[in-house]
């Protein structure tokens, strides 16, 4: 069974860090490309950051990059989402999701999400 299991999320104030984990596990990744996409209220899903599994290739948003970090662990089968300096329009819900295509901007592409972990910005 595939699982992309989320963590890391929490509240934090303005200026400060997170690092959120996404543990892969039930197939092989290595030809998949991992992501995370963000989705705060009332808004569509966005994508934040994105990094090929082989190679590690890696994407960054406009509105992030400077700021996060996207990153993964092959020995332990995890990526990782490392924010600074957030702000409080970072304030979502975050998912990771893995595809074997492109990315669309929204996610369309993937074949498997992860159950989403709050982040929470105060300004």
């Amino acid at each position: 069974q595939v699982q992309l299991v989320g963590s890391g999320g929490g509240l934090v104030q303005a200026g400060g860090s997170l690092r959120l984990s996404c543990a892969a596990s039930g197939r092989t990744f290595s030809t998949y490309s991992m992501g995370w996409f963000r989705q705060a209220p009332g808004k569509e899903r966005e994508f934040v950051a994105a990094i090929r599994w082989s190679g590690g290739d890696t994407y960054t948003a406009a509105s992030v990059l400077g700021r996060f970090t996207i990153s993964r662990d092959n020995a332990k089968n995890t990526v990782n989402l490392q924010m600074n300096n957030l702000k409080p329009e970072d304030t979502a819900v975050y998912y990771c999701a893995a595809t074997s295509q492109n990315w669309g901007p929204r996610g369309q592409s993937a074949d498997y999400w992860g159950q989403g972990t709050q982040v929470t910005v105060s300004s």
